[in-house]
């Protein structure tokens, strides 16, 4: 399952969020979502967890606690398919 990891503090490294997920099953991979540019944290990323039922239980022990001093949202990442399309750009 993909996880997604939301309002993390922009100190939080990949292995912070590894080890915040291993105390729940293991861990596939960490993807924490920088800037292209700056390469610092944009605060938020995603975890993979080969288990569902590890990753869920991941899900509600991690969602709306603390890492970092910041009130982290967890849950299962949405399918790139199922969000609507973005905007900006020039027109």
């Amino acid at each position: 399952m993909n996880i997604y990891v939301g309002n993390l503090s922009y100190n939080t490294s990949d292995d912070d969020l590894r080890e915040a997920f291993a105390t729940y099953g293991n861990i596939a991979e960490v993807n924490l979502i920088k800037d292209k540019f700056s390469g610092q944290s944009k605060g938020f990323g995603f975890v993979e967890m080969p288990d569902n039922s590890e990753a869920d239980a991941a899900i509600k022990g991690l969602n709306e606690t603390n890492l970092d001093g910041r009130t982290i949202k967890v849950n299962q990442a949405k399918p790139r398919g199922d969000r609507p399309p973005r905007r900006g750009g020039r027109f």
